[in-house]
């Protein structure tokens, strides 16, 4: 016959027993563990504690026999469970074909497909992906910059957005072209509970604007205007109006890309007469640095893409309003990344890239 072991506590012992057995952030499992071992110091059986605290007999000689054995560390921790050991063989292999090799009909593995090629359960390469963030189905956009002077344009236009210089005004200016007037075929179903909106694929056009546009760092106000075209007297008369919506007696520092009509020699001969505006090209290639791309994407997203428009002056008049509006309460945008931080990733972007080049 099994005889329980007895317990015996100190005041201490006893003291953190208790403690743990009455407090509100202890985890529920001590406290009814900790309750265990005081009722057994009092030397009542197994079968009364399991009565008293509505559990099993075997749970109370389990944490019992675990105190005799092993103090307070034999109950505050939990035993090692059995079952199955995970087989991380199988998940490196659903790791090395996820990231290193490619489906022989397809461009990316899909759960299904990848079970199938390893013999393992589609449930088994799912859970493999979210463990280690593997999401195949999805892509994201990049280029490296090839231009020979990317350093120092880098340098140059983080510099104005870290430390912009006084007496002047920084301005993120591009123009987004082919803004189209588009005119669904059908009415939208409206968005409803447990039903999103819709919207027919097929359209009408009605005709296309150029959005010019200039992003003030400091306080965030825009200045814009639609034109019909995007040639190289449109951006000038674009310069004329930020001439005129800028106070006269500040320097004016424009970030634009390297698109033709911006370097073309009647502009840079106006940029001559008008010597308070001063040009900072971003390099090739690096269209996430003009911070006016942020703003295009708000109003494609907000305005634009889901619009619809039945005139080109319809799409104007909205586009204008939008601007209104975003003036109202103005928001600037704020750079936070270090040159070194960018020179760093662009470095490793390489190295990858060259590795693969060469492999």
């Amino acid at each position: 016959m099994r005889v329980a072991p007895e317990i015996m506590l100190t005041d201490e012992l006893r003291g953190t027993l208790r403690k743990w057995s009455r407090g509100r952030a202890t985890p529920a499992r001590l406290v009814r563990r900790a309750q265990i071992i005081l009722l057994a110091a009092e030397g009542q059986e197994n079968l009364e504690i399991a009565g008293e605290l509505g559990i099993e007999r075997t749970i109370v000689g389990r944490w019992r026999r675990r105190f005799s054995e092993q103090g307070l560390a034999g109950i505050e921790q939990d035993a090692p469970r059995g079952g199955r050991k995970p087989n991380t063989r199988a998940a490196q292999k659903i790791i090395e074909y996820t990231t290193q090799r490619q489906p022989k009909n397809a461009t990316h593995w899909s759960t299904n497909s990848l079970a199938r090629e390893l013999g393992v359960s589609q449930s088994r390469v799912s859970r493999v992906w979210r463990a280690n963030g593997l999401k195949p189905h999805l892509t994201r956009t990049f280029k490296v910059s090839n231009d020979p002077r990317f350093v120092e344009k880098l340098i140059d236009v983080v510099g104005l957005y870290l430390n912009p210089p006084e007496h002047a005004l920084v301005l993120c200016a591009d123009e987004k072209s082919q803004i189209q007037a588009l005119d669904r075929t059908q009415p939208g179903l409206p968005l409803k509970k447990g039903r999103c909106g819709t919207m027919t694929h097929d359209y009408q056009r009605n005709g296309t604007t150029t959005l010019f546009a200039a992003l003030e760092m400091a306080e965030g106000r825009l200045i814009g205007t639609c034109m019909p075209r995007h040639r190289h007297q449109e951006w000038i008369k674009f310069l004329k109006l930020i001439d005129q919506e800028t106070p006269g007696g500040l320097a004016l520092h424009l970030i634009v890309d390297n698109y033709a009509t911006h370097k073309h020699p009647k502009v840079a001969a106006w940029l001559r007469r008008h010597p308070r505006f001063h040009v900072h090209f971003t390099p090739t290639a690096s269209s996430w640095l003009n911070l006016i791309e942020r703003w295009f994407r708000e109003i494609t997203d907000k305005r634009i893409r889901r619009g619809v428009f039945h005139s080109v002056k319809q799409l104007v008049a909205a586009i204008d309003a939008y601007i209104g509006e975003h003036n109202d309460n103005p928001r600037s945008l704020v750079w936070t990344a270090k040159a070194e931080t960018i020179l760093e990733k662009v470095r490793r972007a390489r190295a990858t890239l060259d590795k693969m080049q060469t492999a």
